[in-house]
């Protein structure tokens, strides 16, 4: 139903609210059976051992399984990003005088508790636009570092589809064992503990990512009153109509 004085704006596609949502709860799985990997937290509601059970083995099966949704959902996420015929990303984030302006303005927005409004917001921001982008990349990290950790377990160099899985995920993750070591600002050889640390650690930076995100949409749809939060469900928001 339309509103007096504000139009309905589309601002996500039926592809698109399916990747947040599919996202959202793969993120969950991912991070209830990440902790219990990394320190089994719970055995079960019954007295046998957890090992007879196979309880980190399902949690490990769990976690590969969310992983490779997140594999796909990123390639998705990143045709997208260049190649969307709804809108591309990546315009918001070059770094372009009106992308620059637009991204402080919705800053000043923000912790001028709405104020300070000189911006559109009918259409994908460059602050918004930004904030996603440090989402993926955090997530595209999180699958180099984890599958560094996956192939860790390979160590035969043996695996069911071949010895070409193992090897190339070696080729393609190998670099993060360094990189990892360089962030913790270890003066050690880097080992592969280097990496789980920094895995866990990135966990908690983008807990925290979703908590601000979800605050911000909140924020957004008690101040403007455009119906932010609804996005996700209908893939609509309504836009206030300027006045002639």
């Amino acid at each position: 139903m339309e509103r007096k004085g504000y139009k309905r704006v589309k601002r996500m596609t039926p592809a698109m609210r399916t990747i947040h949502w599919v996202n959202a709860v793969s993120m969950i799985v991912a991070v209830v059976t990440g902790l219990y990997i990394g320190h089994p937290y719970y055995q079960t509601f019954i007295a046998d051992p957890a090992v007879d059970k196979y309880v980190m083995a399902w949690n490990r099966w769990g976690h590969f399984i969310v992983a490779i949704i997140f594999d796909v959902t990123s390639i998705i996420v990143a045709y997208l990003y260049f190649f969307s015929r709804f809108e591309k990303p990546i315009l918001k984030v070059i770094p372009t005088p009106k992308n620059i302006k637009e991204f402080f303005e919705v800053l000043l927005n923000l912790v001028t508790l709405n104020r300070r409004k000189n911006f559109d917001s009918s259409h994908a921001d460059s602050f918004n636009t930004v904030y996603f982008t440090i989402f993926h990349l955090l997530l595209l990290w999180m699958l180099f570092t984890g599958l560094q950790l996956y192939v860790h377990g390979l160590e035969s160099g043996l695996s069911s589809i071949g010895t070409w899985w193992p090897a190339m995920l070696h080729m393609v993750t190998d670099w993060t064992i360094p990189a990892s070591a360089w962030m913790l600002g270890s003066t050690s050889i880097p080992t592969l503990m280097d990496v789980r640390i920094v895995h866990h650690y990135t966990m908690w930076f983008i807990i925290a990512w979703v908590v601000i995100h979800i605050y911000y949409q909140v924020w957004r749809t008690i101040y403007w009153q455009e119906g932010d939060i609804a996005i996700v469900v209908g893939g609509t928001k309504f836009a206030k109509e300027e006045k002639k």
